[in-house]
This record gives C-alpha cells, sequence and structure tokens, in this order.
C-alpha cells in the first residue's frame, strides 16, 4: 500500500443501476493506492453494502427522484474514510440494525458486513445541503 495523503470523491445518481459504478470508482481510488487485493474487496463489499442501503432505504419513497449522492474515500496517515452523503429520508441509526445471522434468508446483511468489515460504522450530523453523512473507517 502506498503510504500517502490522498482524497477523491464522486457524485453519482441514486439509483440501483449506479451501483456499479460506485464500485468501479472505489476499485480504480484502490488500485491508485495500491491496496491488497483481499482487503480491496472487502472495502468494496462494505461500500457497495452502503451505497445500496442508500438506495434501498433513503430514496424508497422516491424512486423516480433524479437525486445524487457523493462518495468520498480520503486517507490520512493510515486511516481510511469514506464517506456517503446524500439528501434522502434522514436516517436514524438507533434504528439501523442487521438482521438476525442465523435467519437464513437473502438480505439485511449489509449493515452487518460493514461492521464486520470496517473498524467503524458512524452516521454523522449532515453537512448542507446534506441530510445524511455516513462514514466508514478503517486502519490500514
Amino acid at each position: 500500500m502506498t503510504d500517502l495523503n490522498h482524497i477523491e470523491k464522486k457524485a453519482f445518481l441514486v439509483k440501483s443501476s449506479s451501483l456499479k459504478d460506485v464500485r468501479t470508482f472505489c476499485r480504480e481510488v484502490f488500485e491508485k493506492l495500491n491496496i491488497e487485493q483481499n482487503l480491496k474487496d472487502e472495502l468494496v463489499l462494505a461500500i457497495a453494502e452502503a451505497a445500496q442501503n442508500i438506495v434501498k432505504h433513503a430514496y424508497k419513497d422516491k424512486p423516480d427522484a433524479n437525486e445524487i449522492m457523493v462518495v468520498e474515500i480520503s486517507l490520512v496517515n493510515k486511516e481510511m474514510k469514506i464517506a456517503f452523503y446524500d439528501m434522502g429520508t434522514p436516517v436514524d441509526p438507533k434504528k439501523v440494525k442487521h438482521r438476525e445471522i442465523d435467519n437464513v434468508k437473502p438480505g439485511g446483511l449489509g449493515t452487518f458486513f460493514m461492521q464486520e468489515i470496517m473498524d467503524a460504522v458512524e452516521f454523522k450530523d449532515g453537512k448542507k445541503p446534506w441530510i445524511n453523512h455516513l462514514v466508514l473507517t478503517k486502519q490500514l
């Protein structure tokens, strides 16, 4: 891994069809940073789950809206932060929980994967014009 300070961000339409673009953007940033393949795959999984949750939950009442979310990846002193900003329905962090792991069925484990992969998963106060601000942190 390259030891440097780095920041990149990009805006995406909040649509399921944009999720591939989110993953591609993140992989490209991680390539520039020389992140090891296994860690890169884990980080992309956590990011994909977060972006999917934004599309599915924060915009469930606005499925046809032309809204954007911003994904920002920063690396400072070996601490990587992946921030998501959106203007969807406000998130109540107390209500964000994954389903029981032994309940075998599709879906509902995105939050679990994010928490397992990342060192911290935090909802911060949105900075205008943003309503939601999710930050995933990983020490490298």
